[in-house]
């Protein structure tokens, strides 16, 4: 489903929430802001609110193509190069942010020959018995002692990413690059990691 509208983001939301996902999981399927998420749930029919200031990102038609993904990530892999030759940095791993960020990790851990961890962020956790707190996937590498990059689909509040760099911090990893297809913050670092990416949305207003 590409989505054209306020309307369609709405049905979207809605048919989301129907199957059980959290405002979080939407969030990142729909790529905007967990307050948007509230708003498009509760008060966009009803036009009661203003909407939040935000951006839907459809980058739908560069993930359902791995031919695709695969040359955007050799452009990210470039990218991440030259920022790391710039701050006289290193890395020998790839950190893939759950969900959207993995496929794209993957690729950019291949194309630059290095090992794959995947970050599943609190967002993603839908547990009601106990408070979630994300974690890294046993069925990758571990980062421990490692130098990392951080790569994501979207920017939106920084909040996840926030979240990713104090993890890796706490479990013996040091970032020091996160990279991201769009950063619809504009930002150039988070929690002190420089920040590379493909596209950058600047607010005018």
């Amino acid at each position: 489903m590409i989505m054209k509208s306020i309307e369609d983001l709405i049905k979207k939301a809605t048919e989301l929430k129907s199957e059980g996902l959290s405002e979080g999981q939407i969030s990142e399927e729909l790529n905007v802001s967990r307050e948007t998420v509230t708003w498009l749930l509760t008060h966009a029919e009803r036009a009661t609110l203003p909407g939040p200031k935000d951006i839907s990102v459809d980058w739908s038609m560069i993930g359902r193509s791995a031919y695709r993904l695969s040359h955007i990530a050799q452009a990210l892999s470039e990218m991440i190069f030259d920022l790391l030759d710039e701050k006289e940095l290193d890395i020998d791993m790839v950190v893939g942010v759950a969900l959207s960020g993995v496929p794209l990790a993957s690729m950019v851990a291949n194309h630059m020959g290095v090992g794959l961890a995947v970050y599943m962020p609190t967002k993603q956790m839908a547990s009601q018995d106990v408070k979630p707190h994300g974690n890294l996937s046993t069925n990758f590498a571990d980062v421990n002692g490692r130098e990392c990059v951080i790569v994501d689909d979207v920017i939106t509040s920084g909040r996840t990413l926030e979240e990713a760099v104090a993890y890796l911090d706490d479990h013996g990893a040091k970032t020091n690059v996160i990279a991201v297809l769009i950063d619809k913050r504009g930002v150039d670092s988070i929690a002190g990691v420089p920040v590379c990416s493909l596209l950058k949305v600047i607010r005018v207003n």
